[in-house]
């Protein structure tokens, strides 16, 4: 199977680069930097106009993964305008206080989905045991999980990234994220023969002097790059099982 790759952006030059280097899917995000939130209605909004499909991220706000009952109806909303939109699906992720899935919130989230594409995303990191989270995304209704397999980066994790492609036997996409660049994506999707790798493909400019002065961002701002995409797209194949 052919690796296919998405990218995750948080503004709307990021929608162009997508589309001029070849990104296989989007995850449509606000705040990066925060590991991703709910984008604005209007990054939705263009997102739409893509020929790029977009996930978007169903997150309200930094921090864990363990939302009350206003922040799960404020999730539900957002759902309900993704749909709206015409995005082809959502990225979810909800744990307990005990660092399990949430199987109560997912489902509602989920079911609120139904029709889209569902995303699980690196909350399944969190947890004591990514692989056996596999099944229970496959009950939930899940079709895809972003994973570095527990550990920071996606190079590291790899050994569990493939128990997790083994356990998932085509159930689930199984999608390899975090620090995945150029220079190692052959490694990793050898490694870990997931279907998909997961990646920002950004570049570093830095900020005016006066923007970082006043506050308005830091150092750097990272730009998706459609030339980045391209060269991860032609180094993760030379990674293809034989």
């Amino acid at each position: 199977m052919t690796v296919r790759l998405e990218v995750c952006i948080d503004d709307v030059l990021g929608l162009d680069a997508c589309a001029a280097g070849g990104a296989d899917r989007i995850e449509l995000c606000s705040a990066l930097d925060l590991g991703g939130l709910t984008p604005s209605p209007g990054l939705i909004a263009a997102a739409a106009q893509s020929a790029v499909p977009a996930r978007a991220m169903i997150r309200p706000r930094a921090g864990d993964f363990r939302f009350t009952e206003a922040e799960v109806d404020a999730m539900l909303a957002d759902i309900a305008a993704v749909r709206a939109a015409g995005l082809a699906g959502v990225v979810l992720g909800a744990t307990t206080a005990d660092s399990e899935l949430d199987k109560p919130v997912l489902a509602r989230l989920v079911a609120a989905a139904g029709g889209l594409g569902r995303t699980l995303h690196r909350v399944v990191d969190l947890l004591p045991d990514p692989v056996a989270s596999v099944d229970l995304a496959v009950e939930l209704g899940f079709d895809c999980i972003l994973t570095s397999g527990g550990a920071l980066i996606a190079e590291a994790g790899a050994a569990v990234v493939a128990a997790m492609v083994e356990r998932a036997a085509g159930r689930i996409d199984i999608m390899a994220g975090s620090g995945v660049r150029p220079e190692n994506a052959a490694a990793i999707r050898r490694a870990t023969r997931a279907g998909w790798l997961h990646s920002s493909c950004a570049r570093a400019e830095t900020n005016d002097k006066d923007i970082r002065r006043f506050g308005f961002g830091p150092a750097e701002r990272r730009i998706a790059d459609p030339d980045r995409i391209r060269t991860l797209k032609a180094a993760a194949m030379l990674g293809e099982p034989s």
